[in-house]
């Protein structure tokens, strides 16, 4: 019963993800192409190539970790930088599970320590009813 709950939740964050990913491409007139990694049936990556010039490049990236109860703990997401032709981290979204409990962690990199920055103000507590 709990492994049906744990699962919906899942689903649940995932469409919310590619909504807002949607959303975001709609925003960009269909300039954008999502190429998603999976692994055992599980979204583990994506990586958003941008049209210029009829041209695809690199744009965005994302990376998906898990816990054993197939909860996503970790969202990090890179940006594209053209000068340095290399992936630069962006933001990482931390999920912790307690109970019913879903506690949401943003970090922002912090370029000049080399290392993400917890950004207090965005933690975020609430309750799941499907736990």
């Amino acid at each position: 019963m709990k492994t049906k709950k744990l699962i919906k939740t899942l689903a649940c964050l995932i469409i919310i993800l590619l909504g807002s990913l949607t959303v975001s491409a709609h925003n960009n007139n269909g300039q954008l192409i999502y190429n998603s990694q999976e692994q055992n049936g599980k979204v583990i990556g994506q990586t958003i190539y941008k049209m210029n010039n009829d041209v695809l490049t690199n744009y965005m990236k994302y990376d998906y970790q898990y816990n054993a109860n197939n909860q996503m703990i970790e969202n990090k997401s890179m940006k594209w930088d053209s000068e340095s032709n290399n992936w630069i981290n962006d933001l990482r979204i931390n999920y912790t599970y307690e109970g019913k409990t879903v506690t949401t962690h943003y970090y922002k990199w912090d370029n000049s320590n080399k290392s993400f920055k917890l950004i207090p103000d965005m933690t975020v507590s609430m309750d799941n009813t499907n736990l």
